[in-house]
Order: structure tokens, then sequence, then C-alpha cells
């Protein structure tokens, strides 16, 4: 796609302007480190001597994240957290990352959402995952707490630019709580953005969402091979949801995006060489791309701008962020 240089770094200059309220299933990442002893005696299992713990925010809190880096921690963020240990580090780790904790609700008979990885590492020899323990409790959030994440929707949504529904499908998003958000958007004439994995057509009226190819070929049945299965798919997530835009992540290929009654504009993959781990680039596009749509930026531009943070993330181990800085030193 052809683009102006100097308006994208006119928009990237514009990122640090837009509030941003993310609303889903929020995640504690806790990353436990520790070097090899020896095997136990009680079972056929390794001794680490623990070296230390790193506490990353993850799932939707990790959309919250990218953006608070980029806006300076005008961030806020609604979810359902346990009344357990793992509650108290997550809203911790928050607060470093300067996100506005103040919509959060408790309710004690859900767990915070945390995946533990253990990790050892033997004399010079690469770091290692050796387990990963994952606390969640899957069903949708009760009626009553419900009803609590819809009031507080209704007293943040008015107060912020941009909107982003983050669903990692472990309850948080029930569909009351859909269609009021995209309701509450709509009426204070908010940028709306939706992040899923599956059930793509709960959320209809919505400025756009940001799909990766695996899960928009489960959505429409059918599998993408060339540019024409493209075009048919992206105008199907089109009509079916009514977003002005679709955005397709598809990895290695770059992005692919759609807007009503156009052709589809395919953005080439930014950093194809330096990638060490994808973990956490999809809330990395979502959370740029929105705010650049908040910023101003056309859904073209908004998308390359995602994409070249995405490239930049990738450079790193685990879910990382990046800053206006780094987009313009890579643009200039």
């Amino acid at each position: 796609m052809d683009t102006d240089k100097k308006k994208i770094i006119y928009y990237v200059k514009k990122l640090c302007n837009p509030s941003v309220l993310v609303i889903g299933d929020l995640a504690l990442d806790e990353m436990i480190y520790g070097d090899t002893e020896r095997i136990s005696r009680e079972a056929p299992v390794l001794i680490l001597q623990h070296t230390h713990t790193n506490l990353i925010l993850g799932g939707a809190s990790n959309a919250a994240h990218n953006a608070s880096v980029i806006n300076g921690g005008k961030v806020s963020v609604i979810g359902v957290l346990g009344e357990d240990y793992q509650a108290e580090q997550l809203i911790s780790t928050f607060k470093k990352a300067r996100v506005n904790t103040k919509y959060l609700i408790k309710d004690k008979k859900r767990k915070t959402v945390t995946k533990t990885r253990i990790s050892g590492s033997c004399s010079h020899s690469i770091t290692q995952q050796i387990v990963r323990i994952d606390r969640q409790t899957n069903d949708f959030i009760s009626p009553e707490t419900e009803k609590k994440v819809i009031v507080n929707m209704e007293k943040a949504i008015p107060l912020h630019d941009a909107i982003i529904l983050s669903d990692y499908h472990i309850g948080t998003l029930t569909q009351n709580v859909i269609n009021k958000a995209i309701e509450l958007a709509n009426k204070h004439e908010k940028i709306i953005v939706i992040d899923a994995q599956k059930n793509l057509d709960k959320y209809k009226n919505i400025t756009a969402m940001t799909p990766n190819l695996p899960d928009t070929q489960k959505f429409v049945g059918f599998m993408i091979n060339n540019d024409e299965d493209m075009e048919k798919a992206g105008n199907k997530l089109l009509e079916t949801t009514n977003a002005k835009s679709v955005l397709i992540t598809c990895g290695a290929e770059g992005m692919v995006l759609f807007k009503k009654c156009e052709k589809m504009v395919k953005i080439p993959v930014f950093n194809k060489s330096e990638v060490f781990d994808v973990t956490g680039a999809g809330d990395t596009v979502t959370s740029l791309f929105t705010m650049a749509l908040a910023a101003g930026a056309e859904p073209e531009y908004a998308a390359v701008i995602g994409n070249i943070a995405a490239g930049i993330v990738v450079k790193h181990f685990g879910c990382a962020t990046t800053t206006i800085d780094e987009i313009l030193t890579v643009l200039i």
C-alpha cells in the first residue's frame, strides 16, 4: 500500500493524546526462574534454586499496558479479579504500569487469572520452561458481578476516547456486557475495537476488530489460500459485524485491512529478521491500532502504526511493549 511517511509520523506523535479503556479478561503472568540444582529424592523431578520472579501483565492486561506506555498512563481497566493473593499482585503490577484500577471488581467465587511459568537453567545453558500452572475460572461471571461490570462501564466509557474489548474467553465478556459496552461507546461516539479469538459474530456495530488469520478461518468456515479467499473472508466479517473496518493479522505475511465497499489493503510485515517471541504481539497491534484511530488516523495508517509496533515487540521475549520514541526511531 502507498502511505505518506510524514503523515505516519504525524499520527505517531499524536498517539499520546487519546485515553483508553480496556474491558476484558485481565490476567497476570508470573515468571519464576531458578538454577537447576539436582534431581529430588522425593520424586524424579528437578530441584530449582530460586533466583527471581517477574510479574508481567498478560491477557487483556497486556493491551492496557501497551496503551499506558504510549500515552503516559491515561488508561483504565474494567475486569473481574478474585479475592486472593494474585489479585493484589495484579493490582500492584497495574499500578507500576500506571494503569487506573478504580473500576476493577472482585468476586470471591472466582480466581484471579494467573499463568505461572517455572523455568530453569543449568550452568550456562539456555533457560527452559519446565512447567506452566494456570489459575482461572472458566465460567461466565455471575449475574450479580455482571451488573457491577455494567455499572462501572456506564461510569468509565464516557470518560475515555477509545474502548478495547479484549476477549480471551475466560468469562468476563458476557453477551450483556458486550452489548452494553458497544451501546455506550456508540452513544458517546467513542472508538470501540474488538480483540477476540472466536464467536466473532457476537460483536456488532463496532468501529473495528483485529482477528488473526487462524481465528478468521475458523469463523468463516474455509481456508484462506489466496487473495480471492481473503477478500471473501474479510467481506463476510464486515457484513456480519457491521464494523467500519476489519484488520486481519497474518503473522509473517503481515496484515490485511478491509473497509466497506472498498478493496482490501495488504500491509507487509515490518520485521521478519529479528523475531524472538510473538507472545502478546496481537495485543500490541490492537492497542496501537485503536489509539491511532482515536488520534484521528485513517484505518490504513492506524494499521501501519500497529504493524510497526508489533515488529518492535517481537524482538523481545514475553509480553513486551514499545514507545513513541522507538516507533519514531524506526520511521525517521
